[in-house]
């Protein structure tokens, strides 16, 4: 069995490659560009409850209980 080691017991040089920095930078980029956007939502919560709602319907049709928006966003508090 493989134990999995704190990360600050971790070699960082392991991790500073180039393919990782450049998705790093990628990555930065893409989340400052989604916090500009959820700052222009006049309530900030309507994106973070929609994004639990969508994944409470995905796992429900995986399970085969299939909702419709409508219902989820009539039922949502």
């Amino acid at each position: 069995m493989t134990t999995i080691q704190p990360l600050h017991e971790l070699d960082s040089r392991r991790f500073e490659t180039a393919a990782i920095l450049k998705r790093l930078a990628s990555a930065s980029r893409s989340l400052a560009e989604l916090k500009g956007v959820a700052a222009s939502i006049p309530s900030q919560n309507i994106l973070i409850n929609s994004l639990s709602l969508q994944e409470a319907k995905d796992s429900s049709a995986i399970e085969n209980i299939v909702t419709t928006h409508d219902e989820l966003y009539r039922d949502s508090p």
